[in-house]
């Protein structure tokens, strides 16, 4: 951008955002028809029903697993559902909408209020949720290229989804990521979404004003459709610089909706913003009332998993780096068949054992899942690790020996019955017989006499070659602490 927005500048105005989510919702089958909802791998055009095309005298039913997962997300805001809510009907054209209108929620949605938790260099602080309303998905048009005509395909049609408004509650490109980030693992957690943004399960609509009165908002655009946490923090900066650039050159800003071109890492102008008068809304005919009562309510708050706040506190009375709390509660989110978090919980009155598990996780095996090589499917990692962990303290295993085993066990479809004895079988377990060991030690003192001569004159960094010595001599099988001391020994130190 311009060197017009330097510091200085840029410390007159302040920046108010406000995120609009779409989040698709994993339920086996479509908001308001009886349909595969899994459209990602079915030809264009298959999973549709009189319903989804919209046909004449076709009625919807609500999809009451819908409903559930929608409490779920009122509760991991920090508020509860609304007990009356109803669906109305947003009118627009266009041709993957073949009904002609869209059912949404605006007057009475199922979520008003609540909160999200947010991470940032400044700490933790809350950020206000005005509503989320379940809505269903429009079709998709596709544009070959080449060609000058579109396709439609309506298998997305009707897919339920949540929208979640903030309020204008952020302040800056990096809240914005940090509370967008925040959301998929809510989203994740919570079950109610796969949340996979690659695909589209999570789609952030970016709003972004500036102003030099602190008491009144500026002229605000809308960037849409963005997909992963760091076009939504790139996308927010663009448009922080690029108005108040138009201000300081006493130029206005049009309230318009802009999208977000990633190779040129820049906001463009798509359409002047609908109001929603401009939708004519009205209640669905169709569809009744959503009405809760408290067995509905209390069932679902009963349900809730342990969140990523609450996973934070207990991880942060184990003494780790928030960086590390965060990769644990991050790979949770991606591997959602490894508890990660519930496996060190299982410990968690056991410090060294929990860290242990944790250093591991981050360390090794969230590394090594993100290859073809990990074999991994559920948790019956957490026999062989707390294997492994014990032989390690009974000093049966080095260090090193212990993580070679660790990464072979986790690249195995079929893990041994008896993890101890395919570490024998291997050649993994350590010597600890001190007589064999000392006449290694004999022997690697005998052919390094420089290194023993500069030990007994006080160069104790010798010490950790003849150790490395005795080490690869043994093939890493000898416990390095036990070579130490009888090396001393046989100096006579």
């Amino acid at each position: 951008m311009s060197s017009l927005v330097n510091s200085r500048t840029r410390s007159k105005y302040e920046v108010t955002i406000g995120i609009e989510c779409h989040v698709q919702l994993n339920t086996k089958t479509k908001l308001f028809a009886a349909v595969d909802n899994n459209a990602r791998e079915a030809k264009p055009n298959t999973l549709v029903s009189h319903i989804c095309l919209g046909m004449p005298g076709a009625l919807p039913v609500l999809n009451e697993e819908v409903i559930n997962k929608a409490m779920k997300v009122a509760f991991a805001f920090n508020t509860k559902p609304q007990r009356y809510s109803y669906f109305e009907r947003k009118h627009y054209f266009y041709p993957d909408l073949p009904k002609g209108y869209q059912i949404t929620q605006l007057e009475q949605p199922i979520v008003v209020g609540g909160e999200v938790n947010i991470n940032t260099s400044d700490g933790q602080r809350p950020v206000k949720i005005n509503r989320v309303q379940i809505e269903e998905d429009a079709g998709k048009t596709v544009h070959p290229p080449g060609k000058d005509y579109s396709l439609v395909d309506l298998n997305r049609a009707g897919t339920p989804l949540l929208e979640i408004v903030s309020e204008p509650d952020i302040y800056s490109a990096e809240e914005a990521k940090a509370y967008a980030r925040e959301l998929w693992l809510l989203m994740r957690f919570t079950d109610v979404s796969d949340a996979d943004m690659y695909h589209g399960n999570m789609r952030f609509d970016v709003n972004v004003s500036v102003s030099k009165d602190s008491k009144k908002l500026g002229t605000r655009t809308e960037t849409k459709n963005l997909n992963s946490f760091k076009s939504v923090e790139r996308a927010a900066e663009y448009e922080v610089e690029r108005q108040i650039e138009r201000l300081e050159k006493g130029e206005k800003i049009i309230q318009e909706t802009r999208g977000w071109d990633d190779a040129k890492q820049r906001t463009l102008s798509q359409r002047s913003k609908e109001e929603a008068h401009d939708y004519r809304y009205f209640p669905d005919p169709d569809l009744p009332p959503v009405v809760l009562n408290d067995e509905d309510v209390d069932k679902i708050e009963q349900e809730m998993p342990v969140l990523p706040n609450e996973w934070r506190n207990k991880l942060a009375s184990l003494g780790f780096e928030a960086a590390q709390v965060e990769e644990l509660i991050e790979a949770e989110a991606q591997y959602e068949k490894l508890s990660f978090l519930e496996s060190i919980e299982k410990f968690i009155e056991d410090k060294d054992k929990a860290v242990f598990l944790a250093n591991w996780y981050v360390n090794i095996l969230v590394p090594l899942l993100k290859t073809d090589e990990c074999k991994l499917k559920d948790d019956n990692h957490l026999d062989f690790e707390i294997s492994i962990y014990q032989m390690l303290k009974a000093k049966k295993l080095s260090s090193t020996n212990a993580k070679v085993l660790f990464v072979e066990l986790a690249k195995q479809t079929e893990l041994p019955e008896n993890i101890e004895k395919y570490a024998e079988d291997m050649g993994y377990i350590q010597v600890s017989d001190e007589g064999e060991i000392a006449k290694i030690v004999e022997t690697v003192i005998a052919a390094n006499p420089k290194a023993a001569e500069d030990i007994k004159t006080g160069e104790m960094k010798a010490i950790g070659f003849l150790v490395g010595q005795v080490m690869k001599q043994s093939k890493g099988k000898a416990d390095p602490a036990l070579a130490q001391q009888l090396i001393k020994k046989q100096l006579g130190l």
